[in-house]
């Protein structure tokens, strides 16, 4: 199956594409990728949806590490309100 490894930064994103065989889970198509050892991850998703290390992946699926906040939405939404900006 093909599947797309994801791990985005601010500003900056990398992709992976491999290859891994039926059955395959989330922990495999990362280890495929290279990134099982990348530090900062705080969970993983299929297309935007949270899964688990151990989720069975379907061919094209998009696996995507995810880092946690750098800050709190709805605060960082005050302060903007606050200061009369729209974004960051």
């Amino acid at each position: 199956m093909k599947i797309e490894v994801v791990l985005a930064w601010p500003r900056r994103a990398e992709t992976v594409a491999v290859e891994v065989p039926a059955g395959a889970c989330v922990a495999d198509a990362v280890t495929a990728a290279g990134w099982d050892d990348v530090a900062a991850v705080s969970g993983y998703a299929v297309f935007g949806q949270r899964v688990q290390p151990d989720t069975v992946l379907g061919e094209g699926d998009r696996v995507e590490l995810l880092r946690p906040l750098q800050a709190d939405p709805k605060q960082a939404r005050r302060d903007r309100a606050r200061k009369g900006t729209t974004g960051p």
